[in-house]
């Protein structure tokens, strides 16, 4: 049996890590709310702000992430990145058709984020993890889904799974996370089951 060892969600009024809220966004603040997040991480990786919105939400949730799980003991190969949304890359999709129509010069910037696998590329790129990885588009949360892919990928070659449902339309953003392990190497007691998933996703 494999074992949630870490989760975390992120919304647009705070950010919780295990349950628990650990960072309310302050609205009198000049910074955009995913900014602060990115601030109370305190990691300097510049490339973030040249991130669309979906790549932000999956890389500070994968920074949360290993701020409280132990991958020293991973290799590059062993970490897998199962991810999913509702809108696939719509969000920047809009924004990149607009570049185009109001500047009559599509942006490139943008245009390497019109695909929503890219925020895999770059939690690949930023932690150096060469394993199995897959980005889907789905209608709605399944816990299910990712119970099944992920289990596959565990008994094959991975030793771990880093999952998570990356969603953002206009000003509607969400992200939940959640860490596999074959072994339980945290105090929360969360068998791997789709049930859990689910409840953790609601919660």
């Amino acid at each position: 049996m494999s074992f949630i060892t870490s989760y975390c969600r992120i919304s647009k009024d705070k950010c919780s890590v295990n349950g628990k809220n650990i960072l309310l966004i302050n609205s009198d603040s000049e910074l955009e709310w995913i900014k602060q997040l990115y601030k109370s991480l305190q990691i300097d990786y510049p490339k973030f702000y040249k991130m669309d919105v979906l790549s932000k939400l999956a890389f500070i949730g994968t920074e949360l992430i290993k701020k409280n799980s132990d991958f020293n003991f991973y290799t590059d190969d062993d970490v897998a990145l199962v991810f999913a949304n509702r809108h696939s890359s719509g969000d920047t999709d809009l924004k990149f058709n607009n570049s185009y129509q109001q500047e009559l010069m599509p942006s490139p910037a943008l245009f390497v984020y019109t695909l929503p696998n890219i925020l895999i590329g770059e939690i690949a790129i930023r932690n150096k993890w060469h394993g199995e990885n897959l980005f889907t588009v789905a209608r709605e949360f399944d816990a299910t889904f990712f119970q099944n892919y992920c289990n596959i990928l565990l008994s094959k070659n991975s030793q771990a799974c880093v999952c998570g449902w990356i969603d953002a339309m206009e000003d509607n953003l969400e992200a939940f996370l959640f860490f596999v392990e074959v072994s339980d190497t945290s105090k929360l007691n969360l068998p791997f089951t789709s049930k859990i998933v689910a409840n953790l996703y609601k919660a």
